[in-house]
């Protein structure tokens, strides 16, 4: 269930960019005017992420899941029949709300149901949606566009959603709540305003331009309250978001990779259609069968890692990972005009075989030290940072292109400005690998086997335990129950 809800939200954040001309079209705009069709749902998404631990632990893991993927199959629903762009754009916030819930409930519902060494197989599943989504979006929202009407690229959520919610009603476990402590009414609201303007001023700045007035205010507002967040969250006795959690060593430091090598990752994921389409001349058609590849490779590698990662530990999986990243985005680098598609759908294979080695092992390290009951707020910091690491990637490498492009040619980057580009994440990634060799990933290594770090038992046998029946209707313990 839980990888059937992320493919939905990752597919709507990504097919709506597709029917933008055709929106266009409907109400009479230009296409520039849809912008915040697209910004209102990755804004509203991370305004609504802060309150998501606390909703699970006060409600419970399934209530709070159901409900959220409820919410973002009915405002698909209108979205794909608004009449006017205003309407759209209300009902398109409604679905970024409602994903940023989903992403964090759908996490901490796996990590409080799985032990570490059960959540390295999971992530090899979890990792499916994660690569396929991104590159099948643009497909899909093509078919429906060209075969229908822009709004089936909304009204396609129901027959996906509908099952998704059934099999949730009747198999998963209430995983009921607690009184979690009061609600941090003032933390919510200073950490959604926070985040909101950040992911605005970062969305919007390679629009407008970074020195657009609009940006640099929504980038100043956004930095003053995230430190008034990180000051008030500190001091308060039940907050919001539990930023002790970033105390704990291994955690901080897998959520720094995270924020900082999805920058390359994402980065060369979003300016491979720009260098094919923009830099080469190519076709929609070509640019997407040509990124495509990076997906079998994310997914090779990955099966590979789930089996090394209790015997290596994820320092040296990460670090080698990210070497790699960095060594392909090299190769990148040497693409021209005369580079044929064969060459570069090659590199983009070698790019997911390289990351395919960061994400699973980065997530579930960053939970292997952390107590039990931490683990939905734990969730809920992780995703602040990959969103947050997400919505940076674009932004840097527009600026990069816009630094490496003479100013007559702004409109059309030659090949050398994305040849800069792909150097400037190359390098990025060689830092964060640098610093991925400096985790402290023995506790990890222990959790995967079962072990403490003088190799005594856990408390996993009783997770397991928990895991085999969590999955049942009812929460019925059945021992030796197949998940």
């Amino acid at each position: 269930m839980c990888v059937c809800v992320t493919f939905l939200a990752i597919v709507d954040g990504a097919i709506t960019t597709v029917a933008l001309p055709s929106i266009a079209r409907q109400f009479g705009l230009t296409t520039a005017a849809l912008d915040g069709v697209v910004v209102v749902y990755p804004v509203c998404l991370a305004m609504a992420i802060p309150a998501s631990a606390w909703l699970v632990e006060r409600f419970g893991g399934k209530r709070v899941l159901l409900t959220a993927l409820v919410g973002f199959l009915g405002s698909s629903v209108l979205c794909g029949a608004a009449a006017g762009l205003g309407q759209l754009v209300v009902c398109r916030a409604v679905q970024g709300l409602s994903a940023g819930v989903l992403f964090p409930a759908a996490a901490s519902l796996l990590f409080v149901t799985f032990n570490s060494s059960e959540q390295v197989r999971i992530s090899r599943y979890m990792i499916i949606p994660q690569q396929i989504a991104p590159a099948a979006a643009p497909v899909l929202g093509g078919l429906l566009v060209d075969q229908w009407s822009w709004r089936w690229v909304f009204y396609v959520n129901l027959p996906l959603g509908l099952p998704v919610v059934l099999f949730g009603m009747l198999f998963l476990d209430r995983h009921r709540g607690h009184r979690p402590g009061r609600f941090d009414l003032p933390g919510l609201l200073l950490s959604a305003a926070a985040l909101g303007a950040l992911m605005f001023g970062v969305c919007e700045g390679p629009n407008r331009g970074w020195s657009s007035a609009t940006v640099i205010t929504a980038l100043v507002l956004g930095a003053v309250l995230l430190a008034a967040v990180v000051a008030f969250e500190l001091r308060t006795t039940d907050p919001l978001l539990k930023l002790r959690l970033f105390a704990d060593r291994l955690f901080r430091d897998t959520n720094l990779i995270s924020l900082v090598g999805l920058v390359p990752i994402m980065g060369a994921m979003y300016l491979g259609p720009l260098f094919l389409q923009q830099g080469q001349g190519r076709t929609a058609l070509e640019s997407g069968t040509s990124t495509f590849p990076e997906a079998f490779g994310v997914l090779l590698t990955v099966q590979v890692v789930g089996v090394w990662y209790a015997r290596i530990g994820p320092r040296i999986i990460i670090g080698c990972a990210m070497a790699g990243v960095s060594a392909v985005l090299l190769l990148f680098a040497t693409c021209d005009q005369d580079t044929g598609l064969w060459t570069f759908r090659g590199y983009m294979f070698l790019l997911g075989v390289a990351m395919g080695g960061v994400f699973m092992p980065t997530t579930v390290a960053s939970l292997a030290t952390l107590a039990r009951g931490d683990l939905a707020q734990a969730s809920t910091l992780n995703t602040v940072v990959r969103q947050s690491g997400g919505a940076l990637a674009p932004a840097v490498v527009t600026t990069a292109l816009v630094l490496g492009t003479p100013a007559a040619a702004a409109a059309h980057p030659p090949v050398s400005a994305y040849q800069h580009a792909y150097l400037a994440l190359a390098v990025m990634a060689a830092v964060t690998s640098v610093f991925a060799f400096t985790l402290p990933d023995g506790p990890a290594r222990a959790a995967a086997r079962g072990t403490t770090a003088s190799n005594t038992p856990t408390t996993a046998p009783r997770r397991r335990e928990s895991a085999r029946y969590s999955l049942l209707p009812g929460g019925s313990k059945k021992a030796g129950k197949g998940r």
